[in-house]
């Protein structure tokens, strides 16, 4: 089941060039052009932060690998609350170590943290 939150960042995605998706899972998506080809797979992961404090943007590295494993243009959409931070995994770089992906969480696993870089892109929400 998708989230509002989710929904609205993947909207907010595809609607930069007039494109449509499909869910793949409860966070994954197939990502299509205008013409209904499919050009990418995206993962949609939520911040609790505004986009100025978002970072380091975190992601589950097996979920990450996941994606990879896709290998067409693997994109990854941060929702934060007041827009989305978008960027191609082939383009950006960080750092992986054992993390959380909830601050309070007792659960640890193998993270990837991205500080800002030239490979983001931001959109506001309306």
């Amino acid at each position: 089941m998708i989230s509002e939150k989710q929904q609205k960042a993947i909207d907010t995605f595809v609607k930069i060039f007039k494109g449509s998706y499909q869910a793949v899972s409860n966070n994954q998506y197939k990502i299509f052009d205008s013409k209904k080809t499919l050009i990418a797979y995206a993962i949609v992961e939520i911040s609790h932060n505004l986009m100025y404090k978002a970072y380091p943007l975190i992601i589950n590295a097996h979920t990450l690998s996941g994606l990879v494993k896709k290998r067409l243009s693997p994109v990854v959409i941060w929702c934060c609350d007041d827009g989305i931070i978008y960027g191609k995994i082939t383009q950006m770089y960080g750092q992986i170590k054992w993390g959380k992906d909830i601050p309070h969480s007792i659960n640890t696993d193998l993270m990837c943290y991205y500080e800002k870089q030239k490979a983001f892109k931001y959109i506001k929400f309306l």
